[in-house]
Parts: structure tokens; sequence; C-alpha cells
């Protein structure tokens, strides 16, 4: 008599339908708060062939969404089972061929690596055990007691729809909307220490504080900028009197710019402010546009905003203490 009765099977394939759910619902809230970075990451991967990046990004998000709301829903049928399981092996296989590649010692394709963006900061060997751990086994479970014809449950596919364009719209949107704190790995609390490029066992790991040793003590002001920057150049003035006020938090740009940019920057603009160059694989995860810039006290990041600090805004956060 088999141990697994028809409600026990019901009862783990809802489970497993749920926990798939919820996971592809996590990974693509990931990418519909920067949709930047998924476009970026889909050039990276060379998955632009048919489509633009930018298409095939809406493309995948409202899959994920869509497939991912249904399973939680329990809308098992294998029109919906199917295509997430082809989505979990496509995810494999992405983060298989990274994995691969990095065991031959060959770079990345991509910063990021695997189904959660750009946000979550792994390994190639961490992203392909971890997603296969996450995705295989409540897939396989998802397919218990799966029924293969019935009617469609007309009010939870309406949910679906309901839920994946408003997630479309989110992602399309989202640019504007200030998520920044949510979307990138610098946010209020994190310590300079902790934004770093690569793993601990790198020979090229670096971390911020290693770059610019002085915010560990003191305020100070770090603008996060490409040198050619509208936003930038609009500033640099305010920036240029920030930088002779006495009393005020001193005041960094940091950029992912190679040497004979920063040079050709230095010469054109005479700034004051000093300019420290980092790896692009720190940058990259800390902003979703540019310029970006935080105030940091003894090391930790009091708070961020967009664009670049006025005098005005500096004076104001004195002025507060």
């Amino acid at each position: 008599m088999s141990l697994l009765t028809d409600s026990r099977r019901r009862w783990l394939g809802t489970l497993g339908g749920a926990l798939l759910g919820a996971v592809l619902l996590l990974a693509a809230w990931t990418k519909a708060i920067d949709p930047q970075a998924f476009v970026e990451q889909i050039t990276a991967e060379g998955l632009d062939g048919l489509l633009s990046a930018r298409s095939v990004a809406f493309v995948a998000l409202g899959l994920e969404v869509g497939l991912g709301v249904a399973l939680l829903l329990n809308v098992r049928r294998l029109w919906v089972l199917v295509p997430a399981a082809l989505l979990v092996v496509f995810f494999l296989f992405l983060t298989g061929r990274a994995y691969a590649a990095d065991l031959r010692g060959l770079p990345p394709v991509a910063e990021s690596c695997g189904c959660f963006g750009n946000l979550v900061d792994r390994t190639p060997a961490e992203a392909f055990w971890q997603d296969l751990l996450l995705l295989v086994p409540p897939l396989l479970l998802a397919f218990l007691g799966a029924r293969s014809a019935s009617s469609p449950p007309r009010v939870r596919l309406a949910i679906v729809g309901v839920v994946t364009l408003a997630a479309l719209a989110l992602a399309w949107k989202a640019p504007e909307l200030p998520l920044d704190d949510l979307a990138t790995r610098l946010r209020p609390g994190v310590e300079t220490r902790e934004l770093c490029a690569g793993q601990p066992e790198d020979v090229d790991y670096v971390c911020l504080d290693a770059l610019v040793p002085e915010l560990d003590g003191g305020e100070h002001w770090v603008v996060l900028t490409g040198l050619d920057e509208e936003g930038l150049i609009a500033g640099l003035d305010g920036l240029h009197a920030h930088s002779l006020a006495d009393g005020k938090p001193r005041l960094w740009l940091v950029s992912d710019a190679l040497p004979e940019e920063l040079n050709a920057f230095t010469w054109q603009y005479m700034v004051a402010t000093e300019v420290r160059l980092v790896p692009e694989s720190m940058m990259r995860p800390l902003y979703r546009t540019l310029p970006r810039s935080f105030r940091v006290l003894d090391g930790r990041v009091m708070e961020t905003i967009p664009g670049v600090p006025t005098l005005g805004v500096v004076e104001g956060r004195l002025a507060d203490r």
C-alpha cells in the first residue's frame, strides 16, 4: 500500500507549488525594483539575440511573476508546471554555465549570479547549488497531485493577470520611484567594510574601507558617479564650494572610471574634491542611477540621497544635529 494517499499527495504538491511560487516571486521582486540591472545582466549573458534586452527583461519578468502567483494560488495544471520546469532548467543552465567557467578559472559571464538579480551577492558555486536546492525539490513536489485536465480556475487566473500587470507596471516606473535603499546593497546602517568586490578568498577581493580608509573616522559625503554624468557636471560648482568650506564633512567622488578618464576629468574641471577609483564589480550593486550620494559617520552609512549633495543639504544635516 502506498504511503502517499491522494490527500497527502495533493497536500505535498500544494506545499511544493507554494514554495516554488514564493521563490519565483522573490526573484521577480529583486528584478522589478531595479530593471536596468536586469537588462544589463541579460546583455552580459547574451540573451538578447532575437529581442532587445529590455524586451527580454519584461517578458521574463512577466513570466516569472505569472508562474509564481499561479503556483502560490495552487493553480497546478500542466500548462503551469511545464513552463515553470523549463524556467527552473533555464536558471540552472545559467548558473551551471557560470559555475563551470569558474571551475576552469574563467571570468564570470555576468557580475550577478542566478535568479535573484543584482541585489544578492553570490559566488558561481553558491548560485548554482542554492538555486538547485531552492528550485528543484519544490518543483518536483509541485507535480504531485497535479491536474492534467480540468476547467480553468477563472478567478485565480484573473488574480494572476492583475498581479502580473501590476508587477510590470512597477518595473516600468521603478527608476522614478524612491527604491534605491531596497534595490541596492547600499542603505543606511551598512558599514563601508561590508561594501566589497569579489569574495574573501579571491586575490582581488577589496572593500570600500580599503580604497577610502578615511571613511572609518569622522563624517563624510560620498558621491558615486561616472565622471561624464550630467548630474555630476551640473553640480560641480556646488561640490567645489563644499570642498572649500570650513567645518563641513569631507566630500569624496567615487567612480569606476578608467585612470585616463580620471586624468581628463581632473584637467578639464580642476575640481578640488578628491576622486577615488573603485572596481565596477564593487560599485554597480550600489546604485540604480548615477550620481548617488551617501553620508558616512565613523564608517557607517547614515543616509543616502539621489544626485549630488548641495551645500544647503550638508548644512541642513549639520543644523539638525
